[in-house]
């Protein structure tokens, strides 16, 4: 059974053999253990266990759907049809017409395949922001923990907007968050 998206018209965008659909019950666990194997760059505190997975999936996402202006919109990122990454729009501003774009991919393709994957997913979710939400800017908000993400930002046609200067505790340190955004030309 797939769900859709009551806010969106079209529920899956394609390009060659990757695509972004509606995020998938299927793919909770997986995502539940790259979650937790990616912790250090991610806002979340501890490891998720299946029973908090499953309340988030029962409770939050299940709620998603049915909502015309839901707070985020989450696909499941497929290449041939497997589940190799998740994302979508999150903490969506439908006043000001913004995002923030969230993405995780299976950790054991981030050695050979980061930037690919990330280059084709920032590509699909673009087009569902701008085209099918009409949104006017979306942004990233990434711990200052991988440097090699924002040159794939900028190929992608973002801009660096903030270094927000020591704005997270990590490993006990403070450390910078940068954010990059990208405005709908349309």
């Amino acid at each position: 059974m797939h769900r859709e998206y009551k806010v969106l018209d079209n529920q899956v965008f394609t390009d060659g053999e990757y695509s972004l659909v509606p995020i998938r019950e299927q793919d909770r666990y997986d995502i539940m253990q790259w979650r937790n194997e990616q912790i250090y760059h991610l806002r979340q505190a501890e490891p998720l266990t299946k029973v908090q997975q499953d309340a988030y999936f029962d409770n939050v996402i299940s709620s998603l759907f049915e909502q015309q202006k839901p707070q985020q919109i989450l696909f499941s990122f497929l290449k041939k049809g497997e589940c190799i990454g998740y994302g979508g729009l999150v903490h969506i501003n439908w006043l000001d017409k913004n995002a923030e774009i969230s993405f995780i991919m299976n950790t054991e393709l981030e050695e050979d395949f980061f930037k690919s994957n990330w280059k084709m997913f920032l590509t699909l979710i673009e087009s569902i922001a701008f085209r099918e939400l009409n949104l006017h800017k979306i942004v990233t908000y990434a711990f200052d923990l991988r440097p090699q993400i924002y040159i794939i930002f900028e190929q992608s046609g973002f801009k660096k907007e903030a270094r927000l200067k020591e704005h997270v505790f990590y490993n006990g340190d403070y450390i910078d968050v940068v954010i990059h955004g990208k405005l709908n030309k349309n």
